[in-house]
């Protein structure tokens, strides 16, 4: 790696460790690059790349998506969704940590992201899971497990963002969280199950409910059950393009919560357009502060360089997938999973192509993989997140988190070297 490349680095790294934000952390650190290190490149061109970024029509996709899952949040499809999951396994042993589970794969479509889904499953489950005797660090490990499943169902904000970053497409990316997230469902209510049994937890339902209600409550929460649907198939026959997608989801959301659902009152627009607005930033200044650093690194040929190292020294796919999966995990303990997303997935791409490896299986498992990173120690800022809302203590809720993360891991496996799995839907639907 050449000073030119190894000292803006460095400075990022630096700055990140200092604890400037890392968003402000990449802008700073590659000042030195075109300002000092190379003399054809003037500074100016940091703001030139970041105003483009904001430019790009592309990336409207983003805060229409993120203001339908504000939206969402509003229109009382959480309560909804909630009743259906309890219908369906709430009678089981640790009922209530089914429930967790299902209710997350039922909410990719409405919150989007990890943070945002564990956030509203402190507030409308963990309590009653204690009131009925859970322990609280293991309501708070389903909790933070569960909502590690929410980004890779559509339409995860990960998934968009690897998309729009690499090129790919949108549609199949949805598709493809299907598989995984489902898989590590399933593998989640086993284990629970288990600890269930052994620790006397039981289920919130003396019985399954009958079928009678159970189409009741799909009735009742059929319109957002149905989003995730239109939403995939109106990407395949071409109706619309991503961004239109997401104007869709936002209206789709806005006329469920007033006229179907009538949760949605004037009071609420503000507070709607506010957390709109927030979410948006906080993803867009990450996307808009990379690209002066990815400007500088395809300008060094970085990319290239890379490629040549690995072709040098002889890797196999096998090879190349683990240490990658380790990189990422590595990182995703100390970021979160936008930041590395938007620097890391433009760079591992072409490498990942030139195996031989599908752009959309590389992109679930990049997803994933960082998200991962948000409940594993040191620092997950999932794990944080939930401490901090139910006061749970540290080590304990850690040591609750563990099987959970080995869970999680056997399904990085699943998504890594079983792709044809992971594009089975994706394939089914697109050809």
């Amino acid at each position: 790696m050449t000073i030119n490349v190894l000292i803006p680095v460095l400075c990022i790294i630096l700055l990140a460790i200092l604890g400037l934000p890392i968003w402000l952390a990449m802008v700073c650190g590659v000042i030195p690059y075109y300002g000092y290190l190379e003399a054809m490149l003037p500074t100016q061109i940091i703001i030139q790349r970041l105003a483009y970024t904001v430019e790009t029509a592309s990336y409207l996709a983003i805060p229409l998506f993120v203001t339908s899952g504000v939206i969402m949040n509003y229109a009382g499809i959480s309560e909804r969704l909630l009743d259906l999951a309890d219908a369906l396994v709430g009678h089981m042993a640790g009922g209530l940590g089914h429930v967790n589970c299902l209710l997350s794969v039922l909410m990719g479509g409405c919150s989007g992201s990890a943070a945002a889904d564990a956030a509203t499953e402190c507030k409308i489950l963990v309590p009653e899971m204690e009131r009925r005797g859970y322990d609280r660090e293991f309501s708070g490990a389903v909790t933070i497990a569960s909502s590690l499943l929410t980004p890779i169902i559509p339409p995860g904000m990960g998934l968009i963002i690897y998309a729009f970053v690499t090129g790919s497409s949108v549609g199949r990316m949805f598709a493809a969280g299907y598989v995984p997230g489902i898989m590590g469902m399933l593998l989640m209510m086993v284990y629970v199950h288990f600890v269930s049994k052994k620790r006397g937890y039981k289920g919130d339902r003396i019985s399954s409910a009958p079928f009678g209600e159970v189409i009741r409550l799909i009735g009742r929460a059929f319109w957002a059950l149905l989003l995730p649907l239109v939403l995939i198939m109106a990407l395949r026959v071409g109706v619309v393009t991503a961004t239109e997608a997401g104007a869709m989801c936002a209206i789709y959301a806005f006329v469920v919560g007033t006229v179907f659902y009538r949760k949605i009152r004037i009071k609420h627009l503000i507070p709607i357009i506010k957390e709109s607005l927030l979410g948006t930033s906080v993803v867009m200044i990450l996307i808009c502060s990379a690209a002066p650093l990815t400007y500088f690194m395809t300008y060094e040929s970085v990319p290239q360089k890379i490629s040549a190292f690995i072709a040098a020294s002889d890797l196999s796919r096998t090879e190349f997938l683990l240490i990658v999966n380790f990189v990422l995990l590595f990182i995703g303990m100390f970021m979160d999973g936008s930041a590395p997303l938007v620097i890391l997935a433009p760079l591992l791409q072409p490498i990942a192509l030139s195996y031989g490896i599908d752009t959309i299986a590389f992109g679930i498992m990049i997803v994933f993989n960082l998200t991962l990173g948000n409940m594993t120690p040191p620092f997950g800022i999932v794990l944080y997140q939930v401490r901090g809302l139910l006061k749970a203590n540290f080590g304990k809720l850690v040591k609750e988190c563990m099987p959970f993360i080995g869970i999680m891991l056997i399904v990085l496996m699943f998504i890594t070297f079983v792709p044809k799995a992971v594009l089975f839907i994706p394939n089914w639907i697109y050809g």
